[in-house]
Parts: C-alpha cells; sequence; structure tokens
C-alpha cells in the first residue's frame, strides 16, 4: 500500500507544481475532476493489482471490479480534495484501504505535502510516519475543536448542516472545514481534532479514516449509533468521552418527522 501510495504521489506533488495547466473536465457541479486524479487511480490499480491480483477494487473514478476470491477488495480514493488541488491548496489526500469480508482490515492515508503517512491495521494500532496515534484525551465539549464536511453546490443537506454548526456552535471550542474527509477522520485518529462528522460521504472518503480511528483507540459510528457508516455516508468519530454527547447534539440538530 505505502508503495503504491508513494508512486502516485510523485505524479501527483508533479502536477500540483503545475496546477493551472492542468485539463479539468466537470464531473457534477463544483466536483471536479482532473487527468491526475484519473493517473493516480491507474497507478494505485496497477501497483496493489501487481501485489495481490486477486484483490478486487471500489474506485472513485473507475467503479467496482470484483474481486478473484470474492472477499478482498482495495477501497481507494486517489486525490482527495481534487477542490483544494484544483485551486493550489496544498491540503489533499491519497487514500486506500482493505475490505475483506465486509471488515476494513487495514488503511493508508498519504499526505504527499506534509510527508506524512498515517496507517492502521487491525489489532496493530493506528501510526503517522512511525509515530504511535491516540485520539484526544479532551473530555468536555466546551473543549473540543470538530471538523465536518459542509455540503457545496448541487449537494443535498444544507439546512440540516447549518442546523448541526448552530447547535454545536456556541458551546465548542471551534469548528473548522478542510474538505478533506480521510485527512479530517487521520486528523481526528491523532487527537489533531476532537471529532469530526459528516454526510454524504462515499466509502472511499470514510473506510481508511474508519480502521485509523478505532486502532488510535476512539469510537466512529453512523448517525443512529451503529456500524452502517460505509452504507449511510454518514459517519460520526470522537473519542470515547466525546462521542455520546456529539452524537446527541447531532440527534438533536436533524430533521423532525
Amino acid at each position: 500500500m505505502e508503495r503504491a501510495a508513494r508512486k502516485a504521489a510523485r505524479k501527483l506533488l508533479h502536477d500540483f507544481g503545475e496546477v493551472e495547466q492542468l485539463q479539468v473536465s466537470r464531473k457534477g457541479p463544483a466536483d471536479f475532476v482532473s487527468n491526475a486524479d484519473i493517473a493516480a487511480e491507474n497507478t494505485l490499480r496497477e501497483e496493489l493489482s501487481h501485489a495481490r491480483p486477486d484483490f478486487g477494487f471500489i474506485l472513485e473514478e473507475g467503479g467496482r471490479v470484483e474481486a478473484k476470491d470474492g472477499d478482498s477488495y482495495w477501497i481507494i480514493d486517489p486525490l482527495d480534495g481534487t477542490t483544494n488541488y484544483l485551486h493550489g491548496l496544498p491540503h489533499w489526500a491519497i487514500s486506500i484501504a482493505l475490505q475483506q469480508k465486509g471488515d476494513i482490515q487495514a488503511g493508508l492515508i498519504l499526505d504527499p505535502i506534509a510527508n506524512e503517512m498515517y496507517h492502521a491495521e487491525r489489532g496493530q494500532g493506528a501510526y503517522v510516519n512511525f509515530n504511535r496515534l491516540r485520539v484526544s484525551g479532551r473530555t468536555r465539549m466546551s473543549d473540543a475543536l470538530l471538523a465536518t464536511g459542509i455540503p457545496f453546490m448541487g449537494k443535498p443537506g444544507h439546512d440540516r448542516m447549518l442546523a448541526e454548526i448552530g447547535e454545536l456552535s456556541d458551546s465548542i471550542a471551534g469548528i473548522r472545514r478542510f474538505g478533506v474527509a480521510s485527512l479530517d477522520l487521520a486528523w481526528t485518529a491523532a487527537g489533531r481534532f476532537d471529532g469530526f462528522w459528516e454526510h454524504g460521504l462515499s466509502s472511499w472518503d470514510m473506510a481508511a479514516g474508519i480502521i485509523m480511528i478505532r486502532e488510535a483507540g476512539g469510537l466512529v459510528t453512523d448517525m443512529k449509533g451503529g456500524r452502517k457508516m460505509m452504507d449511510s455516508g454518514e459517519i460520526v468519530a470522537a473519542n470515547s468521552e466525546l462521542h455520546a454527547p456529539l452524537l446527541k447534539r447531532l440527534k438533536a440538530a436533524a430533521p423532525k418527522g
């Protein structure tokens, strides 16, 4: 996974330096895909297929490729934060997760700009480069710095997000929105954020981050407190002290009926 991510990152970094010359096509309103994005996905697929020829893929750009072994899938976001990338903002990542028999077994999130590689394996802990990750130790919502994603043009949920921010903002230390869900989860695992929530995500946005949070000692659920994050596209992550009060406040802001 690291070898594949590092190889894809080299080309992304090269193109990031020439971001104004990139050819860009619209995928949807305010949702772009660049040549660099597609090239990175192709690199990751090629490298991972060479290493594990029987594994399948769940790809942001390329869709689903069935696994020959029937159980093992690489879940890949080759460029999380495409809009940041195309605007020259140095905050984006490569995300890879391994799912076997429906469970996430390993995850890797590479931030090429900061040269930080977050990685976790089930039962083996979570790390950034060679340093062990732990979720924050804060216990009061009033001290908590949270991260989220705000729906952009063409995505539903604007009213709900405004309600959630209104429910939380006057009783916590702050809310941040950086536009890269995988890094939001990695930073929550590292204790930089005390919690993270978002709606409307895809499996490749969160798969690697889910195991990162768990292996760093945190809790991660859907908005109902269950484990169907990958199906629902909704996620709430925090340490064991803050998860319940965060989830309670988010439920209070949910639309009635």
